[in-house]
């Protein structure tokens, strides 16, 4: 989902200019800003889900804290993304299960901005009757895949700077919970290409 923002102010100044890692490989900068730290089984299941999502476009990730940014890191592009509520498995039925967006990215005058907000309690309501179900140890490994998911479609509005969806994939404009639940979920060939055109053009300074 996009979030028109008017008059919108910057107030972080973030480097992105092409940086190289080990092995010559490009990289992508998350910085993250969770309103509650969630726990590690959960933030390595949303790690590896945008991965095994992005791979195949041959884009690659570096997940750094918001908070601990110092102005002094060099990327070849940068993201920052909010999570919202508590992305960890609650045992409460006071979960706030008010309907909206499970994700929105910003976007001011025609331009998208770097900047998506990701509901963590919004995601789980909508997958919770079939989480609880699944043995405990396997619900935030469940969870962080679905939030993954949601991750991975707002940088698809960042990387390729559009607010377009897809009729079907990770790029389609809604998900059910059997879309958050599946065993994979990828983006459609159309929008695959447009991230591996966007990829090589970041890698060859091509923008």
């Amino acid at each position: 989902m996009i979030r028109l923002i008017r008059g919108f102010l910057v107030g972080l100044v973030l480097a992105a200019v092409p940086a190289f890692g080990g092995g010559g490989a490009v990289y992508i900068r998350l910085y993250t800003d969770f309103q509650q730290a969630p726990p590690d089984a959960v933030l390595d299941s949303i790690q590896d889900e945008l991965a095994k999502i992005m791979s195949p476009s041959g884009l690659a990730f570096q997940w750094s804290s918001l908070a601990e940014n110092r102005g002094n890191e060099v990327s070849a592009q940068v993201a920052v993304i909010h999570f919202s509520g508590h992305c960890g498995v609650v045992n409460s039925a006071t979960l706030n299960s008010q309907s909206g967006a499970l994700g929105w990215t910003d976007m001011t005058d025609g331009a998208i901005l770097p900047f998506s907000d990701i509901d963590c309690d919004r995601i789980e309501a909508l997958v919770r009757a079939n989480l609880l179900a699944k043995p405990k140890q396997e619900q935030e490994e469940v969870l962080g895949r679905a939030v993954g998911r949601v991750l991975a479609h707002e940088l698809y509005h960042i990387l390729v700077s559009t607010a377009r969806h897809s009729s079907q994939g990770v790029a389609k404009p809604s998900y059910s919970a059997q879309d958050l639940l599946s065993k994979s979920l990828q983006f459609e060939q159309k929008e695959s290409d447009e991230l591996r055109r966007y990829w090589s053009d970041l890698v060859t300074g091509g923008f």
